[in-house]
């Protein structure tokens, strides 16, 4: 899930804990903290039980699962593709050791 997901949803749950039962919170570290959001997801998910507020449990169940949800770049490939992809750069010719042709410095002998 994108941070800026995250973000979104430590914000809208910020700002219904501040409104439901008189906590603040710190909405960019609930994003990126897993420790402090789990805390403020078993935070919400006790007092939408105890005050009988379903809205903060969606929200709390929300940043669960984006706290659980793998990052972004993290897709694992298959391991014959990566091993594919090591063997071509490995046979793939070595560059060029030969510098770059001269090159004029000036536009038409301008300076």
């Amino acid at each position: 899930m994108p941070d800026t997901d995250r973000l979104a949803i430590a914000a809208h749950l910020h700002v219904l804990l501040r409104r439901k039962t008189g906590r603040v919170t710190d909405t960019e570290w609930m994003a990126v903290n897993a420790g402090y959001a789990l805390e403020i997801v078993r935070f919400a998910r006790q007092h939408a039980q105890e005050d009988n507020v379903p809205e903060l449990a969606e929200w709390a169940d929300r940043l669960d699962r984006a706290v659980h949800a793998e990052p972004p770049g993290a897709a694992r490939r298959p391991l014959l593709d990566v091993a594919a992809q090591a063997v071509r750069q490995r046979i793939a010719p070595p560059p060029s050791t030969e510098p770059p042709p001269e090159l004029p410095r000036y536009v038409g002998g301008i300076r």
